[in-house]
């Protein structure tokens, strides 16, 4: 496990854990009342801890290297997965994954972004970050589910799209454009998750939906926090003091009206265990798309272009 540079005493707590479990076992001692003691007091930091998380902290949480990434929901929820390739125009961007499952017996169209555990799967994956390849791949899977009726989601977890001069001559922007447009008007259900960084225009891209949920503690954000500090006060160092303005948590989005629903984590975080957040968002996704279901599809897109017009509505006061 990684700690965190705000989880000092939670390490501290899991040491002396491990320890007595290993002296006892060695001593053929009975230490069970004792690490039972200890384990509620874990367990009352962490909810004490999570509950009053930074916006920077989110940030760190958001980025931690063992939380779930979009296969790994796809084995935890689904079935029959089957992955798509290529873009049919340039290559094959494994930033992106795409394809088609079975949920809850439903057929589903599956896109998200895909990080990797170690450096090897992340120079393979690009650390997340999609090339217009990945949005052309997503777009051509996105309509091939169109074509035949199948609901969309997406799982959204990218630093941003990435900024290469190779990406931006084949058209970065034109993808990431191409796919809010049709997207916006796709005749299927989309439900849209957020699970880990939800970064600017690469995150976006395959966030038009016509329901955005969000864990508690993902971000979605125009820009990263180390970005606007470097833009702000050309000091990366002020990262926290912009994620507080960014207001990209989770509740700070849901009171915005930017996405529809919080979706829980497990007590201290999603990468603590991973199954117990894949059956909470399951759920969540269940319930989302059950209702989307028996919503008429000329009245899906209603709500949906209604629902992207009322973003940024503002009164003067």
């Amino acid at each position: 496990m990684k700690y965190l540079e705000f989880e000092k005493g939670i390490e501290e707590l899991e040491r002396r854990i491990d320890e007595l479990i290993s002296v006892g076992k060695g001593a053929g001692l009975d230490i069970d009342l004792e690490v039972k003691k200890l384990r509620k007091k874990l367990n009352r930091t962490l909810i004490k801890l999570y509950r009053n998380l930074t916006p920077w902290q989110r940030v760190q949480v958001a980025r931690h290297p063992s939380r779930p990434y979009t296969l790994d929901y796809v084995n935890y929820m689904m079935t029959d997965f089957v992955e798509f390739r290529g873009d049919r125009r340039f290559g094959d961007d494994r930033a992106i994954v795409a394809g088609f499952a079975k949920f809850e017996g439903i057929s589903v169209c599956v896109v998200g972004h895909q990080k990797g555990r170690t450096t090897k799967e992340n120079i393979e994956r690009n650390f997340g970050m999609p090339h217009p390849e990945g949005y052309r791949k997503a777009l051509r899977v996105m309509k091939l589910a169109e074509k035949f009726g199948i609901p969309i989601l997406t799982f959204v977890d990218t630093p941003g799209a990435f900024p290469g001069i190779g990406a931006e001559e084949r058209g970065q922007a034109e993808a990431i454009g191409e796919c809010l447009y049709e997207m916006s008007t796709i005749r299927v259900p989309i439900v849209v998750s957020v699970i880990g960084e939800g970064g600017s225009g690469g995150a976006l891209a395959i966030s038009v939906g016509d329901r955005i949920l969000m864990q508690e503690n993902a971000i979605y954000s125009v820009i990263s926090p180390e970005g606007c500090a470097s833009i702000l006060w050309r000091d990366a160092g002020k990262a926290p003091i912009a994620a507080n303005a960014l207001k990209l948590t989770a509740h700070d989005l849901l009171k915005l009206g930017v996405i529809d629903e919080v979706v829980k984590e497990p007590i201290g975080g999603a990468h603590r265990n991973p199954r117990i957040a894949a059956n909470i968002l399951k759920r969540a996704i269940r319930r989302n798309l059950k209702e989307l279901l028996n919503i008429s599809i000329d009245d899906l897109l209603e709500r949906r272009y209604l629902k992207y017009r009322s973003i940024g509505v503002f009164s003067e006061r």
